[in-house]
């Protein structure tokens, strides 16, 4: 048991953890699972006799590109063809850990543990996550290591069979090169693994024959395309049902206490009605009667406690001003920059929808006391154990096949599907695979993290600003996530018993990028009905939009133009500036003068910089039309440039979506969003002419998984109080 003495112990790594973790191993085995003919060369590649190599990569791909980027950094690494790559999902190991996902999606309910601790916890708990724009952040140094070691090792089989200094040896195309001699990787794997490594390993140096910088093929595209890829739904299971469900209102604690088992029974197809205190579930022999069985059964629910409503979601973010505020950071004496003449805004956000185009769903098999699930998840040791907690069952008898994932945004991290297929599976002892429907899907979404603004500041009067003030109401998100994914785990609830602070989560991206002489920034809990988790773009969505909204109104009042206000406080970023001067070269900036329709935002995240412009009217229903989004994005080294634009073309189009989509309502606890459709998500036909302009750099690679939603609101926002002189403040945009 982790103790509270033994994480304040000196407020650094702690004392009594040291000592505990001093008798962990710190060296851990790894099987690649080599099939005949294969050799594994350390924790990240084997290689076949005919020259294909499998690499194991530890995240999952959901369309942002890790099976092709991360491959792609070892390959470059080893001098190998990219013809002969594969990839395979990396099994449970502290190897394949990503602390730097759990800090910044649980950091915010762990904010007293000091975050060494955090690491080490993470790796040994081995923590598999995918998340927060991290892939290619954290697995870029373990991937180029692990190349350079099978580079050596197979310089070394060349070698010896050449009889020269292995040092005089050089992998190009998938072949070890000496003096016009040449062997096939396939040729050598077999002996290299029998050598040992340097002390220290040579990385690659020069630019010729270089992996990194090419928008090489992706690994996935070609299986998505002729419909050979398997996702979760595409799994098939000797003797396989079919599960639908239906679950309670939102909010509150729900108990099923009546269903229409006659009417089920009428449906042919439907074999079974399985009740749970939480939900019921129809099982049939083909998918459509499972969804017909549901339909009949015409649950009812009685609910405890508050059920989720739009409106008192409004009230409890205004109601948390009331109460005292977390301070994020502080610069100056806030309270005395703020007397006398200042500026007042206030801005707001809804709750943000997945809608991923693959609802939550999973397919699970008991068999010889083993339950075997083949599931879309973002963590998969997490939802192994959220599995094992539902069946009663010990983990190590729950095996894990992560499968593709069909967008997610976020939703793959939540299990609740997966529980639900294990104790179904468990109840009728035949493989079943559960599909929520679309309105299961919206009704009991995590949602992107409403949020409400109150933004103060003062300026000169040469118009600089003196003092800026934030406060902003949201739920804690962070803790949400640390409460509701790692409930089991000692070092989430040691840190839930000690007092709270400013929710890094939930204020992710409050802190301007610009250098201000005073400023706070607070964070005032909301505690709504409605359970809140990780969308795209992260709580940045929020406080850029707040930032860059109020920005631009403090430039107007000053009299000043939009961007050299921005530029005149950023000399500290020369990123971020060059950004911003790109993105309004490339669109043609008029300054934002009234009826321009243009607008400008940045925004810093991930360890990447993105400026945009948009261009933006109200149509004739009064809907936001926006008609060209121009970025500029500095992400450091682009390992795959055409996956880099993939992802923020990707991120523009996603917040499109929620600046002139809808936000679903909920009354009594039911959500009037029920299809895609209700949602009014943009269309082809609503995409604005896109262009992304990726800023050559030298530094190391950020992320861009998330980095195109948080700029695309606030310069919309900005765009349409250009054009109309009226400012929008709450997103969505769009009619209700």
């Amino acid at each position: 048991m982790i103790s509270r003495r033994s994480l304040l112990v000196t407020g650094g790594a702690g004392i009594g953890l040291a000592v505990a973790w001093a008798a962990w191993p710190r060296r851990y085995a790894v099987d690649l699972a080599p099939q005949k003919g294969e050799t594994a060369l350390g924790a990240w590649l084997k290689i076949a006799e005919s020259g294909r190599i499998t690499i194991a990569v530890p995240q999952a791909e959901h369309g942002q590109g890790v099976y092709t980027t991360l491959p792609q950094i070892l390959a470059d690494e080893l001098g190998a063809d990219w013809r002969t790559i594969g990839v395979e999902a990396a099994l449970p190991n502290p190897i394949y850990a990503n602390p730097l996902a759990a800090t910044m999606l649980f950091g915010g309910g762990l904010t007293h543990v000091p975050e060494p601790i955090q690491r080490e916890h993470w790796v040994r708990s081995a923590l598999l996550l995918t998340g927060g724009s991290t892939s290619v952040r954290m697995f870029e140094a373990a991937l180029r290591d692990a190349g350079a070691a099978a580079r050596v090792l197979l310089a070394k089989a060349a070698a010896a069979r050449w009889d020269v200094d292995w040092e005089q040896c050089e992998t190009s195309e998938g072949m070890v090169v000496n003096a016009g001699r040449r062997l096939r990787f396939g040729e050598l794997a077999a002996e290299a693994a029998g050598f040992d490594l340097p002390a220290e390993l040579p990385l690659r140096i020069g630019d010729e024959g270089r992996l990194t910088g090419q928008s090489v093929p992706r690994l996935d595209a070609p299986a998505k395309v002729d419909g050979s890829a398997n996702f979760t739904a595409d799994v098939r299971l000797p003797d396989m049902v079919f599960a639908s469900i239906a679950q309670g209102p939102a909010g509150g604690e729900s108990r099923l206490v009546q269903v229409d088992k006659a009417a089920a029974d009428r449906v042919s197809g439907v074999m079974a009605v399985i009740e749970n205190d939480r939900w019921v579930a129809a099982i049939a022999n083909n998918s459509w009667a499972a969804i017909q069985g549901v339909a009949a059964l015409r649950p009812r629910f009685e609910t405890r406690g508050r059920l989720a409503d739009s409106a008192a979601v409004t009230r409890a973010l205004d109601n948390a001003f009331a109460a005292e505020g977390d301070r994020l950071a502080a610069v100056g004496d806030i309270a005395e920059v703020l007397r006398g003449d200042v500026t007042r805004a206030e801005y707001s956000i809804g709750i943000g929808a997945h809608a991923a185009l693959e609802t939550p769903t999973a397919t699970a098999w008991w068999h010889a006391d083993r339950l075997e699930l083949w599931i879309p998840t973002q963590a998969p040791g997490l939802a192994r154990a959220a599995a094992a907690r539902a069946a009663g069952l010990p983990e190590s008898a729950v095996t894990v096949h992560p499968m593709l994932i069909g967008g997610s945004f976020g939703q793959a991290l939540d299990h609740d599907a997966v529980a639900q297929a294990a104790v179904i599976a468990l109840t009728v002892r035949r493989p079943v695979q559960l599909t929520w429907s679309r309105r299961e899907a919206i009704l009991h979404d995590r949602f992107g993290a409403p949020a409400k603004a109150r933004m103060v500041a003062r300026l000169s009067a040469d118009g600089r600003i003196l003092g800026w003030q934030a406060q902003i109401a949201t739920p804690a998100t962070g803790a949400a996530l640390a409460q509701r994914l790692l409930s089991a785990d000692p070092l989430a609830r040691v840190a839930t018993a000690l007092p709270r602070r400013a929710d890094a989560y939930a204020m992710s991206g409050a802190l301007p990028p610009y250098r201000l002489p005073a400023m706070a920034i607070d964070h005032f809990r909301a505690d709504i009905e409605l359970p809140v988790g990780h969308l795209r773009g992260g709580a940045d969505r929020a406080n850029a939009f707040f930032t860059e909204c109020f920005i631009d109104e403090l430039a107007h009042r000053a009299g000043a133009e939009p961007m050299s206000f921005r530029i005149g406080m950023l000399g500290h970023d020369p990123r971020l500036a060059r950004c911003l001067t790109t993105a309004a070269s490339l669109g043609g900036w008029d300054g934002g003068r009234a009826g321009s329709g243009q607008g400008l935002a940045c925004h810093a995240m991930a360890g990447s910089m993105i400026a945009v412009l948009a261009e933006a009217q109200y149509d004739a229903a009064g809907r936001p039309s926006v008609s060209r989004i121009v970025a500029a994005v500095d992400c450091g080294r682009a390992i795959n440039p055409d996956i880099v634009r993939q992802q923020v073309e990707g991120g523009i189009v996603f917040a499109i979506a929620l600046v002139a989509g809808r936000a679903p309502a909920f009354t009594a606890g039911i959500a009037d969003a029920r299809t895609l459709g209700d949602l009014q998500l943009p269309r082809l036909s609503d995409t604005p002419e896109i262009t992304v302009e990726l800023i050559p750099s030298a530094a190391d690679p950020g992320g861009v998984s998330d980095l195109g939603v948080p700029a695309v609101a606030p310069a919309i926002a900005n765009a349409l109080a250009s054009a109309t002189g009226n400012r929008p403040r709450h997103l969505p945009f769009g009619l209700p």
